[in-house]
Formats: C-alpha cells, structure tokens, sequence
C-alpha cells in the first residue's frame, strides 16, 4: 500500500467554470478502478454534494481552529500582542488589557510568540463543520469530504486546510484524492493545491476566463505542480489566447469540452453527465482525461504521455 494517494487538484480561479462539474465526474468514472476520495474545499460555497444529486451530506464534525486565550493575571497590557496581529482581531484601548474580536482571528498564532509573559495559551474556536460520506455511483462509489464555513467567518484559510488535512486523513487508504478548491487564486487555493501530481485548470474562452487562468497557473508554477488545463464551454469564444497562455506555461494537456445541452440537462437534474449522457461528447472527453489519470495512477509517475 502506498504512503499517500495520488493527489489531483481541480481549479478554475474564477467562479463558475465548471471546475465542480469536472471534479464529479471524474471521481465517478475513477470510482470504477480505484479507491476515490473527493474533496470539497470550496468552503464558502461547496456545491459537490448538488452535482451528486446527494439531499444530505452524512456525518459531521466540527471545524475548529486555533482561539487566543488571554491570562489577565499574567498579561501586562504591554501591546506586544496586538503590534503583531495583522488581522485587528486584537484591541487595545489606552490603559486597558487587550480584548480579541472571535471573527477576525485567522488563528496564526503570532500572538502567542509575541507575548514576553506567557500570558497568552492556546484554546479553541469552532470556524465551521466538515462532513464525510460514501457516494454511490453507476461505476462503484467513493468517499465524499465537504467543508462547510460559518456564515460570517472573515477568514478561510483555517477551514481549507482543517479539510485538506483530514481529507488526506481519509484518503490513506486510498488511491487517488481528489481536491476541488474554492473560486480565486489566494492563498488558501495555494494551500488547498499543496502536494497535486496534476493540477487540472478548468476555464473557459472568455476574457475572464484568461486572465483567471494565468493566475492559477502562476500558484501552480509557485508550488512546482505539472498542470493540464480544460477548456470547458468550448466553442462559445476564441480559444487563441488559451492556447498561448497553455503555451507561455508549459501545460502538458489541453482538453476541450464543448458547450452542449446534455451538460445544461445533466445540471437541472442533479445528475452527472457521464452517468446521463454517457455518449455525449462531453463524456467522452471525462472519460478520456480519466484515462490518463489512470495511468499517472498506475504508474507511480507524473509524466503525462504524449
């Protein structure tokens, strides 16, 4: 058995291009020949689960990240703690303790190093709740992990790594992990992206969808991941300047996945396109990107063939 699973990291850096969509059916169709574990890391927004067709999303537990306990008997007042907190989640008024504002923590725990009296211990807050639950498909079944955030949490980044983390944890036994990250190209979609074989950058040919390509290929070619890109929608705009950016970064693979009403029918029924359509052109693309995963899979190697 291996160390740790193959780990392939689906992004899109704007919203919307279908990222999600490419992530489930790939987790479906690798279903059939190994042990899949999805992970869904957009935890503003986790959307896995719809595109299953999934109505709950199984056993919960709680997000928890680290929370500045303040010793007053300790503490001084001396500031040093609120001088290193970049986020103002620590105040201090003239005269007064400190006093630290629960949402803006980002739990980086400055604070504690900062503090000359060790008048500060570390405690715990709950930023949100992660769920783990099997999925069956038409090919065999996999392990479904969704972070969810707490509405008005300001901070991301402690939720996507809690996920990543114990979606590795899951993944020990398995074969391949398969991250689906949030929309952007911050640092939470770097950490959420560590440790990909294969980064797939889903976009599409519009305006947008360059200028947000070039920026998730830049946290690809920073954290030294080979990348394939898909072009999804394909068919709606020029592709030109996608191939050069593709090009311009040296992305291995380029697929295509045409714009079709069996895509936008599969969506309205909450069911996937490879199990709906299996047929259709943009099933048959899924099934070939699986392929080569598989090989990468089977191989032991990130060397994509040519």
């Amino acid at each position: 058995m291996k160390d740790m699973p193959f780990i392939l990291g689906v992004s899109g850096g704007k919203g919307g291009t279908g990222k999600s969509f490419v992530a489930t059916n790939l987790a479906a169709l690798l279903s059939e020949r190994f042990k899949v574990v999805l992970a869904d890391i957009d935890v503003e927004a986790p959307n896995d689960f719809l595109l299953l067709g999934l109505q709950d999303l199984g056993d919960s537990e709680d997000i928890r990240t680290f929370f500045p306990i303040i010793d007053y008997k300790k503490c001084t007042a001396c500031g040093a703690c609120a001088k290193v907190c970049d986020t103002g989640a620590i105040v201090m008024a003239k005269g007064r303790p400190p006093m630290v504002m629960p949402r803006l923590c980002s739990g980086c725990k400055a604070c504690i190093y900062a503090c000359p009296y060790d008048a500060i211990y570390e405690g715990k807050r709950v930023v949100g709740k992660l769920f783990i639950r099997n999925v069956p498909t038409g090919f065999g079944s996999f392990k479904l992990v969704t972070g969810v955030l707490k509405e008005g949490e300001e901070h991301t980044p402690p939720a996507v790594v809690y996920t990543k983390r114990r979606a590795v944890e899951e993944s020990k036994d398995s074969d391949i992990l398969i991250v689906d990250t949030g929309a952007g190209s911050g640092n939470a979609i770097a950490a959420a992206l560590q440790g990909s074989g294969v980064l797939i950058a889903v976009t599409e040919p519009t305006p947008l969808g360059v200028h947000d390509l070039k920026a998730i290929l830049e946290i690809a070619k920073g954290i030294g991941t080979k990348t394939w890109i898909v072009i999804n929608r394909s068919g709606i705009g020029p592709k030109d300047e996608l191939l050069a950016v593709a090009k311009r970064y040296d992305v291995e693979r380029v697929f295509e996945i045409p714009y079709s009403k069996e895509v936008v029918l599969s969506y309205a029924k909450g069911k996937l396109v490879v199990l709906e359509s299996p047929n259709s052109r943009p099933a048959r693309v899924l099934k070939e990107i699986a392929d080569e995963i598989s090989l990468l899979i089977v191989e032991g190697t990130t060397e994509v063939r040519r």
